[in-house]
């Protein structure tokens, strides 16, 4: 069972307490300053003053994570405003390395009709391939035809001329070396070609591969905001599930988000079976409503 410490308290004070290297993940989603309506944080800075606090509480999470730890840090971005999130990741490129960048796709629209591609194809015939490779392994690929799309996840849609619906967000998986190893077929998918089982030695006979930086991870869809996701600004719990499952869930025994929230991540902690969960929030009501999700996933312990 998951030992929760959840304070409210601002993260920078909370985490200078914390012993140095004392975290073995971090899974969190600060205020991205786009103006969000947060209960008592104020989403409105200049952005030097934004980019200089992201540096601040960064340095403490580089502090308290140990050197084999994972750093995930789950931004978003405006239309208006595309270059936030690459600005932090240059304002912590002092701190950490930038070991993987994942794309949280929230919606998808996909070609469900396919047709065959003809071998004559020249981006399926390379003029050479290595010696024992197979010169045209893409020879049964099948593309895509645009005749019935299909739409899965949801988004925010935008009325403009200039931009076009943001449907992704960013995952930046930051570490102190760039060399920490994951488990990264725990989020495996199967070969949708059988043949590379066989034809690649690192498969060792197994029909799974790594998932790949492209996440898709839709909301649940929800009837009342107030009622059910009472934030403003949340990832899925499977988001953050995920991020616990290629680090290692065996590896993880201590797990921190400095921007808590409603507790996704405490949940997210909580199914995997961490041990050691710690959070950091300054809004009494989202705080409250953390501890409440947690109490309700608990075996034994009644919804309140």
């Amino acid at each position: 069972m998951t030992k929760f410490d959840l304070r409210r308290e601002d993260c920078i004070a909370g985490m200078s307490r914390l012993a140095e290297g004392s975290v073995d993940l971090v899974v969190t989603s600060p205020p991205y300053n786009l103006g969000i309506r947060y209960g008592k944080y104020s989403d409105h800075q200049d952005r030097r003053s934004y980019l200089g606090w992201c540096g601040e509480w960064a340095e403490q999470v580089r502090r308290v994570l140990r050197s084999d730890g994972s750093f995930f840090l789950n931004i978003g971005a405006a239309p208006s405003n595309p270059m936030l999130p690459h600005e932090i990741v240059m304002t912590l490129r002092d701190l950490f390395v930038l070991q993987n960048t994942i794309h949280w796709i929230k919606s998808i629209a996909i070609d469900t009709e396919e047709a065959r591609t003809s071998v004559s194809d020249p981006h399926l015939n390379p003029l050479s391939a290595p010696p024992g490779r197979d010169p045209n392994p893409d020879a049964e690929r099948r593309v895509r035809v645009g005749s019935d799309t299909k739409t899965f996840g949801h988004f925010k849609p935008i009325n403009s001329s200039r931009f076009l619906n943001d449907c992704h967000e960013y995952v930046f998986h930051f570490t102190r070396s760039g060399r920490v190893e994951l488990n990264r077929l725990a989020l495996g998918v199967p070969y949708q070609d059988k043949s590379n089982i066989t034809r690649w030695l690192h498969t060792r006979g197994k029909d799974q591969r790594c998932r790949g930086n492209t996440w898709f991870v839709p909301y649940q869809t929800i009837q009342s905001r107030e009622k059910e996701r009472p934030h403003p600004a949340t990832f899925p719990v499977q988001l953050a599930e995920w991020c616990i499952k290629l680090h290692g869930t065996s590896r993880v025994r201590s797990m921190l988000d400095p921007f808590l929230g409603i507790g996704n991540s405490a949940v997210a902690a909580q199914r995997c079976g961490v041990k050691k969960f710690l959070g950091f929030e300054i809004d009494d009501a989202y705080l409250s409503e953390a501890k409440r999700r947690i109490a309700s996933g608990r075996p034994g312990r009644s919804r309140k």
